[in-house]
């Protein structure tokens, strides 16, 4: 996703006390300084997430189940490569049934509303279903860069995050691991897990998988990152279906949780909210995605306009995107998005 942090960034960052039942080797690694704990439960003791009630009548465990059976022939993500992932077989987001996590830790890089004093609780799953040739932490979704964990030890994660003041808990690219996702947030729920969970996607997801989040994410931040197929097909590895599905998913998404809005404390407890990467060259159609959010969505729909776009993994390969956004491409996506009626944008800069 494109708010990440790179991970040389993980290594500059300040390393503190591996947190507790976690399983092998993790440490939490953070970006500033978490908001004392107890300050933190006051905020959001009056929130409940969504999950909450489909755990306790049990239909969290259920819709786990179900899309656990789907990785007997994995049609989870829009790939639909139909590998026995239970069997052990890898699909072509490069995992198995097998839980490989990259890092988890209280970040500070992410949207304002999101991180608040005590940072959003994030989660890097490896491993990635799209392949983007310029992706930022191409070692952890090309290479699948991490450690294998089990769905206890991710629940383990989950809960430990809380007690470290995080304001939410932010799955980072989990399509792919939904299943083992919706089992760790049942299992911690059942111990003491109030957080909200954000759904930090590509966007570019199956809509029948989507139906079975209902009720479990509280906010989607999908990415919308082409409008042209031609575009989706030259550099994500042939997702031509990317613009197609992307609109879909954030139709439903919307539906799902509404517009996202900020509660007195100036965090983000439910919604959608959508990060568009503006790349050199116009290649990513921005003007045109504005357009589409603007005419199918509310215009106050959470828009985060990024201009971090820089030239990685195997992005030197392309001329036309091998270089840094110059200042005058990124005031001009900008521009686009104010024409076009949006009303609620993040903007860097």
């Amino acid at each position: 996703m494109a708010r990440k942090v790179s991970r040389r960034d993980f290594v500059r960052s300040t390393a503190c006390a591996a947190l507790a039942g976690a399983g092998a080797v993790f440490w939490c690694r953070q970006n500033g300084v978490c908001a004392d704990p107890q300050a933190v439960s006051a905020m959001t003791a009056s929130f409940g997430p969504g999950y909450l009630a489909l755990h306790r009548s049990g239909e969290l465990r259920r819709r786990a189940d179900r899309l656990w059976g789907m990785l007997a022939a994995c049609e989870i993500c829009p790939r639909r490569c139909g590998v026995d992932r239970l069997a052990g077989e890898v699909g072509f987001c490069g995992a198995s049934a097998e839980l490989v996590i990259s890092s988890y830790h209280a970040h500070f890089g992410e949207e304002a509303p999101l991180v608040g004093r005590g940072g959003s609780g994030t989660i890097f799953l490896s491993h990635c279903g799209l392949r983007c040739v310029f992706c930022i932490n191409w070692e952890t979704s090309h290479e699948g860069d991490g450690t294998p964990q089990t769905v206890d030890d991710l629940a383990a994660m989950m809960v430990a995050l809380q007690r470290r003041g995080c304001h939410n808990i932010n799955v980072v690219t989990p399509t792919h691991y939904s299943p083992h996702i919706l089992r760790a947030l049942d299992l911690a729920a059942g111990r003491g897990l109030r957080l909200p969970l954000v759904y930090n996607t590509c966007g570019w997801e199956n809509l029948e998988m989507l139906r079975l989040l209902d009720g479990v994410v509280d906010i989607y931040l999908p990415d919308f990152k082409y409008d042209d197929p031609s575009m989706a097909e030259r550099y994500s590895a042939g997702a031509d279906s990317y613009p197609e599905l992307v609109r879909a998913a954030l139709l439903e998404m919307h539906r799902q949780v509404g517009v996202a809005k900020s509660d007195a404390d100036g965090l983000m407890r439910r919604g959608l909210m959508i990060r568009h990467l503006v790349m050199p060259n116009r290649v990513a159609g921005t003007r045109e995605i504005v357009q589409w959010i603007a005419a199918n969505l509310p215009p106050d729909t959470y828009v985060n306009i990024m201009s971090q776009y820089r030239p990685m993994y195997r992005a030197f390969d392309y001329p036309e995107i091998a270089r840094r956004l110059t200042v005058q491409e990124y005031a001009e996506a900008v521009r686009w998005a104010r024409e076009a009626g949006l009303t609620n944008l993040d903007i860097q800069g």
